[in-house]
């Protein structure tokens, strides 16, 4: 069995793979290096079989999403690997960049690590998908140490610590491939947004930890796919964030997604204040669909339930936008 594939999911990402896997290639020691086609319609795979031959391509007939691509892709691979690195294609990696995450995912109980993610337009600040490390609110709200909400820090080194943390983030993640697989990948449903980490919090309720190595660095562009306030990508987030919330909320879960959609009815007043009664429909529609899928949500809830590291007991949008508290280093975690 070989350490290490390096797994990219591309669907009509000939430019981002122009741009970024020239990094990936020359900077990922001799290890396998692979591409998921999620049934393309651009010339992305005849540009990697002439440009990059020595990268192997896994052909899906059709895009089945970000969630279910890795899961059809990788299980083509099963047993032959013992980490994955799942990559976004619009990723540059550094030199060197893979010794500190695979030397921290050897260490006991460990399933999944990421490193710090810088933006690729701005290399000194923290990127908006992963920053050094994702944690989550009392209310299911995702932010990470560098990052909040939409304000990304300027990295300082004041994160440079490795440490656990709630979800590492989809744009570069190293995980044992056989936990990935034990759990059943990514969870299908979800298509794209927080497959992630509804896959950390059901690594975390089998014992497992997720950890951040910062002294690992990799530059992403965000946004590579979808702009950050398209339709499907507020929809996406909304019903994803209820999808993930109902299969792994501990306690009165019932209670706490209550309170949450309540949160999110705020927000939909917020889009239509903002003049943006588009993704007030989104936010609708996403509650809709969650209605749809809770049968089916409720049966994936695990009989065993261990306790997530990195869950944060307070509010961040009160924290955020109450009490002004925008950076990390702000919050008593």
């Amino acid at each position: 069995m070989k350490t290490l594939a390096i797994v990219i999911l591309n669907y009509n990402g000939k430019k981002h793979l122009q741009t970024y896997l020239p990094s990936v290639v020359g900077c990922s020691d001799d290890h396998d290096i692979l591409v998921i086609d999620n049934g393309s319609l651009d010339d992305s795979i005849h540009y990697i079989s002439q440009s990059f031959p020595s990268v192997q391509l896994i052909q899906l007939k059709e895009n089945v999403g970000f969630a279910q691509g890795y899961n059809d892709g990788l299980v083509r691979i099963k047993g032959k690997y013992e980490h994955y690195l799942l990559l976004n294609s619009d990723v540059e990696v550094s030199p060197g960049y893979l010794s500190p995450l695979l030397s921290r995912i050897a260490g006991p109980n460990i399933a999944a690590v990421q490193p710090k993610i810088l933006s690729h337009t701005n290399k000194t600040r923290f990127e908006h998908a992963g920053a050094s490390g994702g944690f989550l609110d009392t209310h299911g709200f995702p932010f990470c140490r560098g990052r909040i909400f939409d304000a990304c820090e300027t990295d300082r080194g004041q994160y440079d610590e490795s440490m656990p943390v709630f979800w590492a983030s989809g744009a570069c993640l190293l995980i044992k491939s056989t936990l990935f697989h034990e759990v059943n990948g990514f969870d299908g449903q979800f298509f794209a947004h927080m497959e992630e980490i509804d896959l950390c919090w059901r690594l975390q309720h089998k014992g497992y930890q997720i950890w951040v190595e910062p002294s690992s660095t990799v530059y992403h562009l965000g946004g590579g796919t979808l702009s950050y306030e398209s339709n499907t990508k507020v929809f996406l987030n909304f019903r994803n964030n209820l999808y993930m919330l109902a299969k792994n909320e501990t306690g009165f879960w019932q209670g706490k997604i209550f309170i949450r959609m309540l949160w999110d009815g705020l927000a939909a007043a917020q889009f239509l204040l903002k003049g943006k009664p588009a993704l007030l429909y989104q936010v609708l529609k996403a509650h809709l669909a969650f209605y749809g899928a809770l049968p089916r949500l409720i049966a994936q809830r695990p009989s065993k339930k261990n306790t997530a590291l990195g869950r944060y007991k307070g509010n961040i949008v009160i924290d955020y936008f109450l009490k002004k508290k925008n950076k990390y280093s702000d919050l008593s975690l």
